[in-house]
């Protein structure tokens, strides 16, 4: 078993995605992983305190798996934003609630279709606005 890497979130996530949270089944799958997710945060800072190279809400990110060294260029989004085709993940995919908070450099294991799991490192955050970026009504 890998162990999760330390995350970094703020604390203007934190509170949006707990509203978000509110207002779902808390039993479902997605639900479960971003509280688990929230719960094990190491360090909450102001949104206008988290570092570059750390992913909040609505950041564009770079990674690349790396059994395949196939690249992704993911944006983390509110479930209403998610659009696959575009690269918007929602922040209830099990990719979504794992890329929260992670900082360059770190890996992730992301549960793939059919069982499988990628491990997944983020190379760079390309974009991240510094206040969580739009909260959908």
């Amino acid at each position: 078993m890998t162990t999760s890497p330390a995350i970094t979130l703020t604390r203007l996530d934190v509170q949006r995605l707990e509203q978000l949270i509110d207002k779902l089944d808390d039993t479902l799958p997605g639900v479960v992983a971003l509280q688990a997710e929230l719960d094990r945060a190491e360090t909450l800072v102001g949104h206008d305190e988290v570092p570059a190279d750390v992913v909040t809400m609505n950041s564009r990110v770079h990674c690349r798996e790396q059994s395949s060294g196939k690249d992704y260029h993911l944006t983390l989004v509110y479930p209403k934003d998610a659009n696959a085709d575009e690269g918007k993940i929602s922040i209830l995919a099990p990719v979504g609630s794992a890329l929260l908070g992670l900082q360059v450099g770190q890996h992730i294991d992301w549960p793939a279709p059919g069982g499988k799991t990628l491990k997944m490192e983020l190379l760079a955050v390309e974009d991240q606005p510094k206040d969580g970026g739009p909260f959908p009504a």
